[in-house]
């Protein structure tokens, strides 16, 4: 059974790029398709129809790119920018290599052989002057080459090795934070992967840049590449003049420079922005007009100094005039808006404040107890001493018999009346949280049915808060002819009392907090003092103590032998740092305790093992993800309906619920298991000591 639920799980996963490729999702294909057309241009002669739409592609492109840089608010929102950078130039230098086939076959055609596109740069932008378009074409690859990309991978570079340098202290802050409990694994993780992926980042960024660089470079040598090769071809194998070949490829070739360097030129500013980007939350058009535009004086003083240069004889007045005329207009509407606003805000009448919220203060926040017990007002005779009630009594010695059992002190219990509840009506919380609750009548007795009685009781039917035993409410005369019959008969004080006891054993992991963990340090501290000091903070910091001694309590392991326990963690802790490898060292060394706990003082110990096909496709998930396992939801769910069963029939047989697995399983199963099988033991070989005798009595999984 187990096999077939595992291979119909693992045959989905299997066909799942198929079933993606079949829904023919483009963003899969985006990728390879432009590689693939990128290549095809090298070699394939494209047409100049082709050749037009994709110099506008590029552009479109480039364009896309520069925005949404500008509307970034980390540089890491991007991560795949060094990879466009990439591709974009790879994209460029093949439409020069297409552009320059075109232009040496065809430019004894004229300025229109190579696209509309071409033609219109070589044309329109530059006049159809081809000197004009060189001068241009170098001030831009001047532009690109020297400042703005030489400048975005100085800031890339350093950027980098800082991000290198500050990698341990980061990793040791995020650790720090998840040892002091103020973030958990899956944070810590996240921020683990945010450090890596950020020094990837700009590692990538420092070579990308060199990309941009180079393609400057390639540009100069394919221009002067295509002049010279386009005056040759045109007057030796065409019969060109010199002067018309010239006029022809060289505004050919300025032109397919200018179409090719100006997405370039896009690309490395884009670059720029995203390098010295600062993360502040905001994008890059918020945080330059909230941060140029901030100051007040700032705007009052250039726009006076813009008008009093507008006033020197010989300068253009109007444009400076012009200028300090919109900022000094721009100050004048700030200012009146303010203004209107403080003018709103004072004809407002103020919010009336009652008289009692303005005596509010820190000492009226009441804090959420730990332990809380609401009681009806019928119940309150139970809690009163003057009226003979007992339940005060019962909850401490509750609170002894849990601490004598478990190994500490857990709080103290804050009882209160709740109208809102039924008369006899309670309710147990945990810091706020409602952890059971039940009903109970004052004036009566409940009359358990432990499961073997003679007969029938006259009154009220329930069922036992703490256990789920069916019960019935009795009245006091009643009591001997119930204890005749076979029933534990109790009072109402001993009901809540049980179920608190009960629902405390239930929930011990989430009452040992920090404070009882410094109380169960400084109990220990008086008979092993040096083991304490040593352990505390040196070894082991006390937060990760108190988790080692929460995975025990949440799986009924008594704390009680600290001695034991904190002796294992100081052997260990300098070479395990996982939480739940430390649990299973301590529960190895207290594997005695644990063992002599089920199975009384009998040598031999009932069990039920794995079955061997199930225990192996456990083992090989494991394996997979040791953090997080993962099993088949179908699978999972059988194995807690299989162990719900075994679990009652074990029960049923007068044997302690346990089931025995290899060591590496022990703590997953345990954690799957406690739901559906909230009573079934989960152990493994080596806490089985060597004088106990283990009797297999069933098979989990067969």
């Amino acid at each position: 059974m187990a096999t077939t639920s595992t291979e119909a799980s693992a045959a989905p996963r299997r066909d799942a790029p198929l079933a993606r490729i079949a829904r023919l999702d483009w963003r899969l294909l985006a990728a390879p398709v432009l590689v693939v057309l990128i290549l095809m241009m090298l070699v394939v002669p494209l047409p100049t129809f082709a050749l037009d739409v994709l110099f506008t592609f590029n552009i479109t492109l480039s364009l896309i790119i520069l925005l949404v840089t500008l509307y970034l608010t980390r540089p890491l929102d991007f991560s795949a920018f060094p990879t466009a950078i990439l591709l974009t130039t790879l994209l460029r230098l093949s439409l020069n290599v297409a552009a320059a086939r075109v232009i040496l076959l065809n430019g004894q055609n004229g300025t229109g052989a190579a696209g509309q596109v071409i033609e219109s740069f070589g044309q329109f932008v530059v006049g159809g002057n081809y000197a004009v378009g060189i001068i241009i074409f170098a001030i831009l690859v001047v532009i690109n080459f020297v400042v703005i990309t030489k400048g975005a991978g100085r800031i890339a570079e350093v950027s980098a090795r800082f991000t290198l340098d500050a990698m341990p202290g980061k990793q040791m802050a995020i650790d720090a934070d998840l040892n002091a409990g103020l973030i958990d694994q899956d944070e810590a993780r996240r921020r683990r992967a945010d450090i890596a992926q950020e020094a990837d980042f700009f590692g990538a960024m420092d070579g990308a840049s060199k990309f941009v660089r180079g393609d400057a470079v390639a540009a100069i040598l394919i221009l002067f590449i295509d002049l010279i090769g386009g005056l040759v071809i045109g007057v030796l194998m065409h019969g060109l003049s010199l002067s018309q070949a010239a006029q022809n490829y060289t505004l050919l070739s300025i032109g397919d420079a200018l179409v090719a360097q100006i997405p370039s030129l896009v690309i490395s500013i884009a670059a720029g922005v995203v390098i010295s980007n600062v993360s502040t939350g905001q994008d890059v058009g918020l945080q330059l007009t909230g941060q140029l535009f901030r100051h007040k004086r700032v705007l009052g003083i250039a726009a006076s100094i813009l008008g009093l240069i507008g006033l020197v004889p010989g300068m253009p007045h109007a444009s400076f005039l012009l200028a300090a005329s919109v900022l000094g207009g721009g100050l004048w509407l700030r200012n009146r808006r303010e203004q209107r606003q403080a003018e709103r805000q004072q004809a407002e009448p103020p919010p009336q404040v009652p008289a009692e919220q303005e005596e509010v203060s820190w000492a009226q926040i009441e804090p959420v107890d730990t332990l809380s017990l609401d009681v009806g007002y019928r119940l309150i005779s139970l809690v009163d001493r003057g009226q003979g009630g007992e339940l005060l009594a019962r909850i401490r010695g509750v609170r002894r018999k849990f601490a004598q059992e478990l190994g500490f002190l857990v709080a103290a219990v804050h009882i209160r009346d709740n109208l809102e509840l039924r008369p006899g009506g309670y309710r147990m919380a945990l810091k706020g949280v409602e952890i059971g609750s039940g009903e109970v009548f004052p004036d009566m007795l409940m009359a358990i049915n432990p499961g073997q009685v003679n007969g029938n009781l006259q009154g009220q039917p329930t069922t036992d808060p703490a256990f789920g035993l069916p019960a019935v409410w009795i009245q006091p005369g009643q009591r001997d002819a119930a204890l005749a019959l076979g029933y534990t008969v109790v009072d109402p004080s001993t009901v809540i009392a049980t179920h608190l006891h009960h629902l405390l054993q239930m929930h011990a992991a989430e009452l040992l907090g920090r404070e009882e963990v410094e109380g169960l340090l400084s109990h220990l501290s008086q008979r092993s003092p040096k083991l304490v000091e040593d352990l505390v903070p040196k070894l082991l910091s006390a937060d990760r103590l108190r988790k080692v001694l929460q995975n025990l309590l949440a799986e009924g392991v008594p704390i009680r032998d600290m001695r034991s326990i904190a002796e294992v963690l100081a052997e260990h802790a300098p070479q395990v740092s996982d939480t739940d490898e430390l649990t299973a060292r301590v529960r190895q060394a207290l594997g005695s305790f644990i063992v002599q706990t089920l199975s009384g003082p009998n040598r031999e110990l009932a069990a039920a093992v794995l079955d061997g096909q199930l225990e192996q496709i456990l083992l090989a998930s494991l394996r997979a993800d040791p953090a997080q396992p993962a099993v088949e939801p179908g699978l999972a769910q059988r194995l807690m309906d299989r162990a719900r069963e075994l679990m009652q029939q074990m029960e049923a047989q007068g044997h302690g619920a346990v089931l025995l697995t290899a060591a590496p399983l022990r703590t997953f199963l345990a954690r799957l298991l406690a739901r559906g099988a909230p009573r079934l033991r989960v152990l493994s070989y080596a806490e089985i000591p060597d004088q106990k005798q283990v009797r297999i009595v069933s098979t989990l999984g067969a």
